[in-house]
């Protein structure tokens, strides 16, 4: 596959204009793809909502629309950001405008961070996935933990193959994958609601709206713990800012993207949500049930309708592991792109396929440090898939939480610190409300201190940070890509 070097190409760049840098090829329809498979929201609603339960029991929907609210606050960050600046570091640019490019890097390094473990967190999610089914269909009785690290290995290189590909062609894939699997789930969904109502549930189960109040004995500070979880399972929306330089109109479509993605994800989390607690029943029975059960609905789906369609909901399960896999990849791979470029990190990662427009070195940069990092754990640490899966979900969410916090920082200055103020002061209550959601948020996942494997997360988290800002002090101008992407003077 041919290479050359590329360059920045800004938002007034034509497509036929960027022949040396990353294409502008990308609708809005597929903006919104990637943020859509990167959150991976028909995996998360497998496998989140039994933590959540641990904490706020039967009142899982309720959490889930605190949470909902709670992202509505930070994409409002995101949105007011992505109006102004289109640049393929998304963080990177975003921070290092409004806070300074050491900042920038920063953000932007810790995002990286995020995209690699959860491309980590997917492939191996997809090797669970994948061996439950067979054991379902009786394909293979007893599957060991080297079949499942192979399969992710498998899928990583799967994946690649499809990242490699042109952007406008992955986005389609990543779209397809993760539609038809949400598609699934909500008719299934709706045929458990039906039996629900017309009181045809295998074990008498019945409609509960007090799934949707916070119970008399439950602490508030559980409840927000529950919130936390159900926040994280939209970590991945902000995917669409990493391409600020591929999409068509980017101060347009990755608005729309940051906004319709919360809100879709939001409303599918609630409702299905309901349907899976009340599914499983809200006695003790049921949720006891409910949070030792590995995909919430292929279960459901196998009591309600039949063991066929059981399987479908686990391969749709599968799917979107898959397609959340080529999102962590593509969009780590654009921030990579964008810190070579900017002789940030070194290397030649900011050379883009000619082909297709990729920036192909990067992407088989990342897919390789995924794939290792799923060997080291297999072969070196020796820890079982579900160790490995829960530290990479674990080190994903704190990184995460802090880069939100980072963007709604910028944002404020931006905004409300400008001469004039861009928007009327009362609107600051939207991102000191998310302020005080990521700050609980992150409080409640490092205090009291994790033991055990259970520390691995937040060291990783901790290095990882530590790592950027080394990074971060190399760097002694600003960049010219963040100049000209920007449009305006930034401070190093």
């Amino acid at each position: 596959m041919p290479l050359y070097s590329g360059r920045v190409t800004s938002s007034s760049d034509t497509a036929s204009s960027t022949s040396t840098g990353l294409r502008r090829q990308l609708g809005t329809f597929a903006v919104i793809g990637v943020s859509l498979a990167t959150m991976a929201p028909s995996m998360a609603i497998n496998i989140n909502p039994q933590g959540m339960a641990d904490s706020v029991g039967a009142a899982v929907p309720l959490a889930f629309v605190l949470a909902t609210v709670g992202i509505l606050l930070v994409a409002y960050t995101f949105r007011r950001l992505a109006q102004r600046y289109d640049h393929a570091g998304s963080v990177y640019g975003y921070v290092g405008a409004t806070l300074g490019v050491k900042a920038g890097v920063i953000a932007g390094w810790m995002l990286i961070g995020c995209y690699i473990m959860g491309g980590v967190l997917t492939a191996v999610a997809a090797g669970r996935f994948a061996t439950d089914l067979a054991q379902s269909i009786g394909a293979y009785t007893d599957p060991t933990e080297a079949v499942i690290y192979a399969i992710a290995v498998v899928v990583v290189l799967g994946t690649l193959i499809i990242a490699l590909g042109s952007a406008k062609s992955s986005t389609a894939i990543l779209v397809a994958l993760e539609a038809g699997t949400v598609a699934l789930i909500l008719v299934v969904s709706a045929v458990i609601f039906f039996h629900l109502l017309r009181g045809s549930a295998p074990a008498g189960q019945t409609i509960d709206m007090s799934v949707f109040t916070k119970p008399t004995d439950l602490p508030v500070s559980a409840l927000f713990l529950g919130v936390t979880f159900g926040f994280l399972s939209f970590a991945g929306f902000e995917a669409a800012t990493t391409l600020g330089e591929e999409a068509r109109d980017p101060r347009r479509a990755i608005p729309w993207a940051l906004g319709l993605v919360p809100l879709i994800g939001g409303a599918f989390f609630i409702v299905v949500s309901a349907v899976e607690v009340w599914g499983f029943g809200t006695n003790s029975t049921g949720l006891a049930a409910f949070e030792n059960s590995q995909s919430l609905m292929g279960e459901l789906a196998t009591a309600y309708v039949s063991p066929w369609v059981g399987d479908l909901i686990t391969i749709g399960a599968l799917c979107s592991a898959i397609s959340g896999t080529t999102a962590c990849i593509v969009a780590a791979s654009r921030l990579i792109y964008a810190y070579n470029r900017d002789d940030i990190i070194p290397g030649r990662f900011d050379e883009v396929s000619e082909e297709t427009g990729s920036p192909a070195r990067a992407i088989i940069t990342v897919a390789t440090i995924v794939i290792a990092l799923i060997l080291g754990s297999a072969f070196v640490l020796r820890a079982s898939s579900l160790e490995v899966f829960i530290q990479a979900g674990d080190t994903f969410a704190l990184l995460i939480l802090m880069v939100y916090g980072l963007a709604t920082i910028g944002m404020v200055r931006m905004v409300f610190f400008a001469r004039p103020p861009a928007s009327p002061l009362w609107q600051v209550i939207l991102p000191v409300g998310a302020l005080g959601l990521l700050g609980y948020a992150l409080f409640s996942s490092v205090w009291p201190v994790p033991e055990g494997v259970n520390l691995w997360a937040p060291c990783l988290a901790f290095g990882w940070t530590v790592i950027g800002c080394l990074v971060a002090l190399r760097v002694k101008n600003v960049p010219r890509s963040i100049e000209e992407a920007l449009g305006e003077s930034v401070s190093v």
